[in-house]
């Protein structure tokens, strides 16, 4: 309308934040941050404490003998001939195998199963019940796991049949829903452009998938992994029903007895002492079962951490590189 302005100017002048809210924003930041930082502090002393615990309780057994003989000829706390007190050979070669062999059963079979869920099911029957199914395994006792295992070799083999690889059955149905569930949310965060440019290329969707899809979300399926082999390598009564325990070293997964460390922790620590008769000698150490538990947990946690460090640099060599 003629005759008429209109003062299109806004005033922004109102919207500035007074000292006083200023100086309230910067007193509940201040907060914040003290309490986050107080619970975080709070969260790491268990985890400080079981560290350190390990360590100087540990540490003193933890030599290049202890690693490099096993339990066979130790008699109670005397020496053996190679002037150390028994080791950990056999559990930490049994743990590693153990270990590997229910990688090789779950993380194919997981990475299926999401592809399926992902890429193919969209929503059906079979897609539900496989999915309830995987939630229903997270769930599973490593126990009810280790009662499985043990009862299929004994119908298929029969009775008594007790294996290494009897032990990675075990394991795997525990790290399945865990490599599954992580899959999943990985593939799914893949941008669903990158599928729609390949196809629009011509190119086959299982190769989408395989080059893709499964390229792109690697680095997020390694970290699940780790996280499942972590969910399982410290597990010990499945593996006690499946693998047993011996004092030799057994380099066969498919065949006798396998000690990990698990359970070799178990099977000293349950000892904690041994009796030092005058006949003993003054070598003799009455706690060294107690001693030798220490230092295999404090093997365990170091295999762990090479574990992680070596899925971490593989994740770091698959990533895609931006600008490449």
């Amino acid at each position: 309308m003629a005759g008429v302005s209109v003062d299109t100017e806004l005033d922004f002048a109102r919207f500035r934040p007074t000292s006083e809210l200023l100086h309230w924003r910067k007193a509940k930041n201040g907060i914040m941050s003290t309490l986050i930082l107080c619970v975080f502090v709070f969260a790491m002393i268990p985890l400080v404490s079981l560290l350190w615990t390990t360590i100087q309780r540990g540490a003193g057994r933890l030599n290049l003998n202890f690693l490099t003989y096993n339990m066979s000829g130790v008699v109670g706390g005397r020496p053996t001939p190679s002037g150390g007190y028994g080791g950990a050979e056999h559990a930490i070669i049994g743990t590693l195998e153990v270990t590997f062999g229910a990688m090789a059963i779950s993380v194919p079979l997981g990475i299926l199963c999401a592809v399926y869920l992902t890429e193919y099911a969209h929503g059906g029957k079979l897609a539900h019940a496989v999915a309830m199914m995987v939630g229903v395994m997270s769930g599973v006792p490593s126990i009810v796991a280790g009662l499985f295992a043990y009862s299929l070799f004994t119908i298929v083999f029969g009775p008594g049949m007790l294996s290494g690889f009897e032990g990675s059955v075990a394991l795997s149905l525990l790290m399945v829903p865990t490599v599954v569930n992580s899959s999943v949310e990985m593939i799914r965060a893949v941008p669903v452009d990158l599928r729609e440019a390949a196809y629009a290329l011509g190119v086959t969707k299982q190769r989408t998938i395989t080059r893709i899809v499964l390229r792109t979300a690697l680095p997020g399926i390694i970290s699940g992994v780790l996280l499942a082999i972590a969910r399982v390598i410290g597990e010990t009564a499945p593996l006690l029903m499946t693998a047993g325990f011996i004092s030799t070293t057994n380099w066969n997964l498919f065949s006798g007895q396998m000690t990990t460390l698990p359970v070799y922790v178990y099977q000293e620590y349950q000892k904690l002492s041994v009796t030092c008769t005058v006949s003993a000698g003054p070598a003799c150490i009455a706690d060294i079962p107690t001693q030798r538990a220490w230092a295999a947990a404090l093997v365990l946690i170091v295999l762990v951490l090479l574990l992680n460090f070596a899925g971490r640099a593989v994740q770091k060599i698959f990533t895609p590189k931006v600008g490449r």
